[in-house]
């Protein structure tokens, strides 16, 4: 029997579609429904049944930003054949892309057993929240705003791909979250900020979910489950994008840091009275 059910997946799938872009924490919401609906967080094939959906968010990503995605990728071939296309901005972001995405797959492979065991607990995914949303608090009120897309550089890069290496190791504290805010504390502006932040998601999260697709279905989730999960991960998240790019145009992060407060300490009074196990 499956480890998860197709109904349980079409929520699964909607939760993740949400929030894997907004910075709220998809892996700590995703946790907190599974839990509501008695599903154990921390059986392995769930685990992977959560990182192989996201693989439908990403998807999302690559038809929303498609046109981007081209122009940057087709600038890296030029610049790959010659040295005199290496000029353009697009042809070093391709390449920025690519190194600031080694330090979170060094660090996932290294550290599997704790962010799978101990690091996975609501009661960590409850405190991350919290914690996370002070970071972003002080982010959107230290930046200046002043910086767009064009104005990225190596550093930035390097800098907001480290900072997703929080969220891995912390589930709560938000992939999304976390890279918003050390862009803008980079004094990147708002939607500069968020694009950046689908960029680099692209190449971790499309890795993380082919690697655990092998656990998800040989350790109990059907592939039924998993194909639904994904593909109702890509409508919502498809949807989500577009109104973040819209919504972070005209307003700060407050919004997200007051929700992810009262989230968290919800959390942890569910734990605290037993509705809820770690």
């Amino acid at each position: 029997m499956s480890a998860i059910s197709v109904g349980q997946a079409v929520v699964l799938g909607v939760v993740e579609g949400v929030t894997e872009f907004l910075p709220v924490s998809s892996t700590g919401h995703l946790k907190i429904t599974e839990g509501l609906m008695n599903i154990p967080v921390d059986d392995k094939s769930v685990v992977g049944f959560s990182a192989v959906i996201q693989v439908g968010a990403i998807a999302a990503v690559l038809v929303y930003f498609f046109k981007d995605i081209v122009r940057i990728v087709s600038a890296w071939g030029r610049g790959l054949r010659d040295p005199e296309e290496r000029v353009h901005h697009d042809y070093k972001f391709a390449w920025w892309v690519i190194y600031a995405t080694l330090p979170i797959v060094v660090v996932g492979l290294a550290a599997k057993p704790l962010i799978d065991g101990p690091l996975g607990s609501l009661w960590v995914v409850a405190g991350s929240l919290i914690a996370g949303s002070g970071v972003m608090w002080v982010a959107d009120q230290m930046g200046r705003h002043k910086r767009g897309e064009d104005d990225t550089s190596f550093k930035d890069a390097m800098l907001v791909g480290c900072s997703q290496i929080l969220a891995l190791l912390f589930p709560g504290f938000s992939r999304s979250g976390a890279t918003m805010s050390t862009a803008l504390i980079l004094d990147l502006d708002r939607v500069a900020a968020t694009r950046l932040s689908f960029f680099l998601g692209i190449p971790a999260l499309t890795g993380a979910g082919i690697y655990e697709l092998k656990d998800a279905l040989g350790a109990g989730v059907g592939a039924a489950p998993l194909a639904v999960g994904t593909v109702v991960s890509f409508g919502v998240a498809y949807a989500s994008i577009a109104w973040l790019l819209k919504f972070v145009a005209r307003h700060s992060f407050n919004a997200f840091v007051l929700y992810r407060l009262v989230i968290g300490a919800v959390l942890f009074g569910l734990l605290a009275t037993g509705v809820l196990g770690s």
